[in-house]
């Protein structure tokens, strides 16, 4: 069921001309005056009618001559203010209205235009979820009196010989440069990353040097002159032994 909005009349105080431009107007869109205003009343924004300057009431000469038609003076003329009579819901003020009608003329005349833009929303994120937990694996902590984990507690030989290559390399790439340099051949060992008992033959320290100097050569992204110095030593020493 409609629901009814309850109108009322209003008289708008305005000048001759602002009365006759904006019903010539009306005339010409084949509307009355009072669907001139709701037009924009109901889609312009009330921030921007405020923005639209009030053409006010007539000056004092301004007044226009009619025939009252009741009342003791009935048939007499009579001189009024100028004004536009329209019935609209009620709420509005005259000021505003008016303000509306003047809109509406100068949007007919182009001295203004009204930009209509779609408001678009973002849609909202989706809630972060949880990330999967990973699957739980074996700890391969040492047993107590075992110098590394039993075979048995291993997932594969594939990953143990996987761990064993990283241990390596890392053990390698880490050395900590020596403070008092590379004096004895236990030090190039331990530069060059070979368990001191090792005893590596010429063309294993060469291939070691080559590939610690790719690394810790200074023009390089990690490179390190401390670093590269020692190396030079230690490839010096072992190479001699």
């Amino acid at each position: 069921m409609a629901i009814k909005t309850p109108k009322r009349s209003y008289t708008i105080s305005c000048s001759s001309s602002f009365r006759d431009a904006i019903s010539a107007l009306a005339a010409a869109r084949e509307v009355n005056v009072a669907d001139l205003a709701r037009s924009i009343l109901l889609v312009i924004p009330e921030t921007v009618i405020q923005g639209v300057p009030d053409p006010g009431g007539p000056p004092p000469e301004d007044r226009e001559e009619t025939v009252l038609k009741s009342g003791p003076s009935a048939g007499k003329p009579w001189r009024r203010k100028p004004r536009l009579q329209v019935r609209l819901s009620a709420g509005y003020d005259v000021t505003t209205v008016r303000r509306a009608l003047n809109l509406a003329l100068r949007l007919d005349q182009g001295a203004l235009t009204v930009t209509l833009e779609k408001i678009t929303t973002a849609p909202e994120a989706p809630e972060p979820s949880e990330p999967p937990k990973p699957p739980e694996t074996p700890e391969l902590s040492k047993p107590p009196g075992l110098s590394e984990p039993p075979e048995s507690l291993w997932p594969s030989p594939a990953l143990r010989e996987e761990v064993d290559r990283l241990q390596s390399i890392v053990s390698i790439l880490l050395f900590n440069p020596l403070e008092a340099g590379v004096a004895t051949l236990a030090d190039a060992r331990h530069v060059m990353g070979f368990a001191p008992s090792d005893r590596p033959d010429r063309a294993t320290v060469r291939g070691r040097f080559r590939m610690l100097a790719t690394i810790h050569h200074p023009d390089g992204h990690y490179g390190s002159h401390q670093r590269m110095s020692q190396l030079n030593a230690a490839m010096d020493l072992l190479s001699r032994s």
